[in-house]
């Protein structure tokens, strides 16, 4: 499978356009207020409709921490979103009734992602509990006071015996700098960049988002023929 690229935090119509010609599978709307990268589901519906027009096998991926499921869903509907990504402190339990939300909602096309920030090897164990509850996992740096989006990278050599029974992300500062190094080491199905490429918080550097591509256009290039693998559910739940 072709390694599969999220780019984390878009706030705008014209970066969304221009991140998903450039090659971008999804693109990331961060629906936690206390983000410096926060949208509203108001101002993601528009950049979801632009991309969807020219680029409709994008993945639009809104990323959550610790919200009443009622308000994940409306945002879901509202914006149109085609992943929800968990990034708080959300349990198996949690995954799971949100899977049965969806279903009630007709959205069971709607794919679920579970981030975990990893502080020790043992997160990794942790991680595995939430395999059969989500379509995608994500690793992500752990830092004290923010969920994502810090620049700080994970150390890749403890991750180099995770194998998942599902897809996984890597996320923790990349860039494009150190991208096919951690690529190197370890063999994700995805990777998840933010601040790499940004000049601040919301505001991406497409210059830095050509750059990635350009390094990426070897043995592990972006495919221009969609993401669906990448979020497809474990078994069938329709």
């Amino acid at each position: 499978m072709t390694l599969q690229v999220k780019i984390c935090g878009i706030t705008s119509v014209a970066q969304g356009q221009m991140i998903a010609q450039l090659g971008s599978h999804a693109l990331g709307y961060i629906c936690v207020a206390e983000s410096a990268r926060y949208v509203t589901a108001e101002q993601i519906a528009p950049i979801i409709a632009a991309v969807w027009q020219t680029h409709p096998t994008v993945d639009h991926v809104g990323v959550f921490a610790n919200a009443p499921i009622a308000e994940i869903i409306a945002t879901v509907q509202l914006a149109k979103l085609t992943v929800i990504q968990l990034h708080g402190d959300e349990t198996p339990a949690v995954c799971l009734l949100l899977r049965d939300a969806l279903k009630h909602a007709s959205l069971t096309k709607v794919k679920i992602v579970k981030a975990l920030r990893m502080r020790s090897p043992e997160d990794l164990l942790t991680a595995r509990t939430y395999e059969t509850y989500v379509d995608t996992l994500l690793i992500d740096a752990y830092h004290p006071h923010q969920l994502g989006g810090t620049g700080k990278t994970l150390d890749w050599q403890a991750l180099q015996g995770f194998r998942p029974s599902c897809p996984w992300f890597l996320a923790g500062g990349l860039n494009p700098d150190n991208v096919l190094t951690a690529l190197s080491q370890l063999s994700p199905d995805g990777i998840d960049l933010s601040s790499g490429v940004e000049r601040s918080p919301g505001d991406k550097d497409l210059d830095k988002v050509r750059r990635l591509f350009s390094q990426l256009s070897g043995p592990v290039a972006p495919t221009t023929c969609g993401s669906n693998y990448l979020w497809l559910q474990l078994e069938d739940r329709d």
